[in-house]
C-alpha cells in the first residue's frame, strides 16, 4: 500500500548515543518502503555513519511530510514547538517508558510504523499557548508552550504576589509560589502535580492552576480557548516566568505577562488503537474496582 507520506524527517534525544542503533533501524525501514529519510542537525551529528541529508528545523518543516521524534516527551515538546508553524505531524516513540506524547514502543516501533504508513492511524490537534512579557511597556520576551505557562518563585526566593486579568477583567490577587497556565496536553504535567484538572486533549480550554496559593480558597479555573490571561507582578523576589520548562525569562516588579491560545497548533499522529484513556490508566497507575477482602 502506497503510504501518503513521502518524506520523514527522523529527530532524535539531543546528544543521546542511545538513538544511534533504533534510529539507524527506522532509516533503513524507511528505504525499503522507498521514502524520503532527512535528519535534523544535532541527530545528524551524533548519527554520524548515517548517509541521510542533515537539515535546519526550518529546512525540514518545509520539506517533510511527517516528522518521527525517538526521545522522551521533553523532546517532544521541544520538537513540537519548533515545527507548529510548519503543521509537520509528529509521532513519537518512546526509548523507556511510554509517555503521554510519545506513546510508541521502541520495541515494537517497526511494526506499529508499518501499520500507520499504510493508513492506520488517527491524528490529533493540540493548541499551543503564546507567552509574552512586557516590561516597561516594551515586549521583551515571547515563546509558544504546548504543556504551559508558569510563573514561579525562583530557588530560595519567598512567596510572589501578583494580580490575574482575564480579558480585562480582574480576578483576583495571589500571594504563592506561582501559577501555571495549562493547555489541555499540559493538564497531565506541573499543573496536575499541583492539583489542577485533567483535561482531555479534544478540547480546547485553559487551566490557571495555582502553586501553593496563601489562601486555600484559591482553586484552580478553566476558562475558554479565546481567554487572555494577564499576570501582573507586585512582588517578584527571584521569579521567572518558564515555557514548558524549556526557555524562560526573569520577572522583575511590574512586568507583565500575556498568555493567549496561540494561532499555530501541533498535530500529533497514533495508531489506530490507542486508547487515552488506557494510557492515564498505565501513567497514572489507576486500579480497577478494588476486590472485597475475604
Amino acid at each position: 500500500m502506497s503510504s501518503s507520506f513521502k518524506t520523514i524527517a527522523l529527530i532524535g534525544k539531543h546528544r543521546n548515543p542511545d538513538i544511534v542503533a533504533p534510529l539507524l533501524s527506522l532509516g533503513r525501514y524507511m528505504e525499503k518502503r522507498n521514502l524520503e529519510v532527512l535528519l535534523d542537525q544535532a541527530t545528524a551529528a551524533v548519527v554520524a555513519e548515517a548517509r541521510y541529508p542533515a537539515m535546519t528545523m526550518e529546512e525540514i518543516g518545509v520539506r517533510a511530510d511527517l516528522a518521527i521524534v525517538l526521545g522522551g516527551d521533553g523532546t517532544m515538546l521541544n520538537i513540537a514547538r519548533k515545527l507548529a508553524p510548519f503543521n509537520v505531524p509528529l509521532l513519537g516513540i518512546n526509548q523507556g517508558r511510554l509517555g503521554f506524547l510519545t506513546d510508541l514502543s521502541i520495541d515494537s516501533m517497526l511494526e506499529t510504523l508499518g501499520s500507520m504508513l499504510d493508513g492506520q492511524y488517527f491524528k490529533e490537534r493540540r493548541m499551543l499557548l503564546y507567552v509574552e512579557v512586557v516590561s516597561d511597556n516594551v515586549p521583551a520576551y515571547s515563546a509558544l508552550a504546548l504543556n504551559d505557562v508558569a510563573v514561579n518563585r525562583g530557588v530560595g526566593g519567598n512567596m510572589i504576589e501578583f494580580e490575574v486579568h482575564i480579558n480585562g477583567e480582574y480576578v483576583y490577587s495571589l500571594r504563592s509560589d506561582g501559577l501555571i497556565v495549562a493547555t489541555p496536553t499540559g493538564s497531565t504535567a506541573y499543573a496536575l502535580s499541583s492539583g489542577g484538572p485533567i483535561l482531555h486533549p479534544s478540547l480546547d480550554l485553559i487551566a490557571l492552576v495555582p502553586v501553593s496559593p496563601h489562601t486555600l480558597s484559591n482553586r484552580p479555573i478553566v476558562v475558554g480557548p479565546d481567554a487572555v490571561v494577564e499576570i501582573l507582578m507586585h512582588r517578584t523576589a527571584v521569579a521567572r516566568v518558564h515555557s514548558d520548562s524549556h526557555s524562560h525569562y526573569d520577572l522583575r516588579q511590574h512586568d507583565k505577562v500575556v498568555v493567549r491560545r496561540s494561532p499555530h497548533t501541533v498535530t500529533l499522529l497514533h495508531a489506530s488503537d490507542h486508547s487515552y484513556y488506557r494510557m492515564l490508566r498505565e501513567k497514572l497507575g489507576w486500579s480497577g474496582i478494588p476486590r472485597n477482602q475475604i
